[in-house]
């Protein structure tokens, strides 16, 4: 974890710790970062501010004491916990009896929509069950989104536009 991630981190947990009643109500950020660690205890390894369909939202990445990597999705405003992913392999047991469309059809189907160039690829077991393809482009004019594509289905699961991300 940077310094960076480290200073927020800090910040949260003093303020959580001086005021835990009101630490959601002042501190959204760490009353999130507080609900991600507590329903996945671990190391949080990165941080990101987004928008997705209006709202913004924290994305805190934990590589979990359980040995997983959890992706949990927070309201930037309530500092309450929206979806929690978890992320898998491809060959992942829970990925691979599901999965009906190919990786290379589903960034085809991400690149059409949103071109650019991908920055990294993702598998996610999300919390109902799916699965589905994460690819986070930095797209032509300059944005770096997070792209989901259904990994059965194929249709576009999701649009997260990335303000800025601390961590790996």
């Amino acid at each position: 974890m940077n310094k960076s991630l480290i200073s927020i981190a800090l910040a949260g947990i003093l303020t959580i710790s001086i005021n835990p009643a009101n630490a959601a109500h002042h501190d959204p950020l760490s009353a999130c970062v507080k609900a991600a660690l507590a329903k996945h205890p671990g190391r949080m390894d990165s941080l990101s501010y987004e928008f997705e369909d209006g709202k913004s939202q924290f994305e805190i990445d934990i590589k979990g004491n359980d040995g997983r990597n959890w992706e949990v999705e927070c309201d930037a405003s309530s500092g309450k916990i929206n979806r929690i992913e978890r992320e898998i392999s491809a060959g992942a047991p829970e990925f691979k009896s599901k999965v009906k469309v190919r990786l290379d059809a589903a960034l085809k189907i991400a690149l059409d929509k949103y071109p650019g160039d991908v920055i990294n690829i993702e598998y996610d077991l999300e919390d109902d069950g799916e699965i589905s393809y994460e690819f986070i482009i930095k797209t032509q004019d300059g944005k770096t989104i997070e792209i989901e594509v259904d990994a059965e289905s194929g249709k576009l699961a999701g649009y997260e536009e990335v303000i800025y991300r601390i961590g790996n």
